[in-house]
């Protein structure tokens, strides 16, 4: 019976263990995820900024009028 319950025991312990590193993960990941959010915003700012700067408004990826 001791034996079962050391067993047991051993058993929690790991899962706990586990437990925290997928937490760890998890906690990275998000991290992760909500500087590429940031990033993908400040992008897209920038790439409107340009946009607005161009002359006469003309989208970036028209072709000049000498073509």
């Amino acid at each position: 019976m001791e034996e079962h319950r050391v067993n047991l025991e051993s058993k929690i312990a790991h899962q706990e263990y586990l437990l925290d590193v997928l937490n760890q993960t998890v906690y990275q990941q998000q991290k992760k995820i909500d500087e590429l959010d940031a990033l993908c915003m400040a992008l897209a700012k920038r790439l409107a900024d340009v946009h607005a700067r161009l002359p006469g408004g003309q989208p970036a990826n028209d072709k000049p009028p000498h073509y």
